[in-house]
């Protein structure tokens, strides 16, 4: 049973939240405030994290933060706001999605279960595959994915990535030199009918990118006008 934390400021959403998530079968803990939701998502064996942005005490960039440090744990913010500012922030911070208030209880439902295919579909074995079983290791140049067991290295350098970035490489990965435009790529990496815009695909690219930078090379190409695809050549500086 996936476990999952709740935690907003305002008691009727958490209410409704936990009784969405209790009835599809999801184990659901709360928290009212910052600080209380960063204590439970490091004690607690947590799989999501639902968070809202606006909150006393420590808000949810804090809270995203402080937990990044220690866990890579996914998590899908919550905001108020009308406009993409807190969206694409949290974006760039590394979330896996995130959700406009007011929302509907089976959109969260949907949302969170993508999300956690997403990481199952990367998540290690249980057990190690035979001696004689075709690796799904995709390597290109100095960079080297392994899906089987989330990992992703270049030069030799493990790079973190959250589950949708992963994925989101994985399928560039996967067509290596194919230009991908961005609808494909949110069919690909989504599942299900999300909101997501164009902004949202750039944003994930750029936190890709940067994360790579430490190690002097950009697995991804930007091809202007149509979209991305994985860069083929053996090393680039980005």
């Amino acid at each position: 049973m996936p476990q999952i934390l709740v935690i907003d400021d305002d008691r009727h959403i958490r209410e409704v939240v936990e009784y969405s998530l209790s009835r599809e079968g999801f184990g659901v803990s709360c928290a009212s405030d910052g600080r209380e939701g960063l204590a439970r998502a490091r004690a607690d064996d947590i799989d999501l994290v639902v968070l809202d942005i606006l909150m006393p005490e420590m808000d949810g960039f804090e809270v995203f933060f402080e937990l990044r440090k220690t866990r890579n744990v996914p998590v899908i913010f919550l905001t108020s706001k009308s406009d993409e500012v807190d969206r694409i922030v949290g974006l760039e911070m590394g979330a896996d999605d995130y959700l406009a208030k007011p929302f509907s209880p089976r959109e969260l439902v949907a949302r969170i279960r993508a999300v956690l295919r997403r990481q199952s579909r990367s998540a290690p074995a249980p057990a190690a595959a035979p001696a004689t079983a075709k690796s799904s290791q995709i390597t290109v140049g100095p960079l080297c994915l392994d899906p089987d067991r989330h990992e992703v290295t270049c030069h030799g350098q493990a790079i973190q990535l959250t589950a949708t970035e992963f994925a989101l490489l994985h399928t560039l990965l996967r067509r290596p030199g194919q230009v991908l435009n961005r609808a494909v790529l949110v069919d690909q990496v989504y599942s299900i009918g999300h909101h997501i815009t164009e902004r949202a695909i750039d944003t994930h690219i750029k936190r890709i990118r940067g994360k790579f930078r430490p190690v002097d090379h950009d697995p991804i190409e930007t091809v202007h006008g149509v979209g991305y695809k994985a860069r083929v050549n053996k090393s680039s500086s980005v």
